[in-house]
């Protein structure tokens, strides 16, 4: 299992009196262009806009830095967020995804449409720069290789500090690694309680024959593990009842005797606090959305839910402050012993892919 990082965390007191806190980093990238990457981002996916100002206003004050958006209106929204002078550019981590080409677009074609939402959003943003450019995967090998060369070449040129892919099975991962010149620095893919890799004690040896699943093909390859979906994405294999499974309740409220709380920070967990600790404690870093008030691909923090938007945002910012035992950690592991294979929004050859 992949250690969590260490934190380096200090605090300071803003002046509505709200701790800010300084999340865990990650070191990320070729060793010639290093970048510091904050491993709990806050999942702007389905926001309007405004929605996506206001909860970008809220997480900075409790130590977010790391904004995981889309091309449009999500964009747009942490835009008009930076104008408004909250926090500093060089502080901020701005991670935002490539488009998928349409079917049938040839290689060529795929690389242009590339660097021309890197320079749309490049200027969208008022900005020489963005921290990540993430890729997402294709069906067609020649289209991903074509298109990271071009996330490559926005790396050498300063145009982004790192680059990463989005829902990389193996298969499309071994595309890219036949070819490319800088791997990708972290695979951004659905994860959440009970999806694990292979060759770890939490496993039976039933499950251990799978052979490498895909947290260990990317740890061989040093790609690290970025989540989304650790609450369970609506309509997702499995994933509709994740929060309302009794065994994250038992272990977030102590109510079975052998749990206590002496590494829960001596309080109560509510369940998502347990699904989002385990992502994290299992050594992956995580894109959480600001409340749990959403869909499929729609979030919701609106002026008359700012208060909920507020504490479910400050909920997630106390992930770090506390942590699962071992006997716990397994326990939450083995609940669906599901393949961790980003069955969400993969394409068509990866395993049990899914689409809209």
């Amino acid at each position: 299992m992949a250690a969590e990082p260490t934190s380096t965390s200090s605090t300071s007191t803003t002046s509505t009196s709200i701790t800010k806190k300084e999340f865990p980093t990650w070191t990320i990238g070729p060793k010639n262009n290093q970048v510091q990457f904050p491993t709990m981002a806050l999942n702007t996916v389905g926001l309007s806009a405004e929605d996506t100002v206001r909860a970008c206003t809220i997480a900075v004050q409790y130590g977010f830095t790391h904004f995981d958006f889309h091309p449009g209106k999500e964009r747009d929204g942490v835009s008009q967020f930076m104008k408004l002078g909250k926090i500093d550019r060089s502080k901020l981590f701005l991670n935002t995804k490539i488009r998928k080409p349409k079917p049938g677009t040839s290689p060529e074609n795929a690389a242009i449409e590339v660097q021309k939402q890197i320079d749309e959003d490049l200027q969208a943003l008022n900005t020489n720069y963005v921290d990540m450019l993430m890729l997402r995967d294709s069906p067609d090998c020649e289209v991903m290789k074509s298109q990271w060369a071009v996330l490559e070449n926005a790396l050498l040129t300063g145009q982004t500090k790192s680059i990463g892919v989005v829902n990389y099975c193996e298969e499309s991962l071994r595309c890219l690694l036949k070819s490319c010149k800088i791997k990708p620095a972290i695979n951004y893919y659905y994860l959440h309680v009970g999806m694990t890799s292979s060759g770890t004690s939490m496993l039976s040896g039933s499950e251990l024959l799978r052979g490498y699943k895909l947290r260990d093909y990317c740890d061989r390859y040093k790609i690290k593990t970025f989540a989304y979906g650790a609450f369970g994405e609506p309509e997702a294999n499995k994933s509709i009842e994740l929060l309302s499974n009794p065994l994250l309740k038992t272990i977030g409220d102590g109510t079975n005797n052998i749990y206590n709380f002496k590494n829960h920070g001596d309080s109560s967990r509510t369940p998502e606090e347990v699904a989002l600790r385990w992502v994290i404690q299992s050594g992956a870093a995580v894109s959480v959305r600001p409340t749990l008030d959403y869909g499929l691909g729609k979030s919701i923090c609106s002026a008359s839910s700012s208060n909920e938007c507020e504490s479910s945002i400050k909920l997630r910012s106390d992930v770090f402050d506390w942590s699962l035992t071992g006997e716990e950690m397994n326990k939450l592991t083995n609940i669906l012993k599901s393949d961790d294979n980003p069955t969400l929004f993969s394409s068509a050859g990866c395993p049990d892919s899914f689409s809209l």
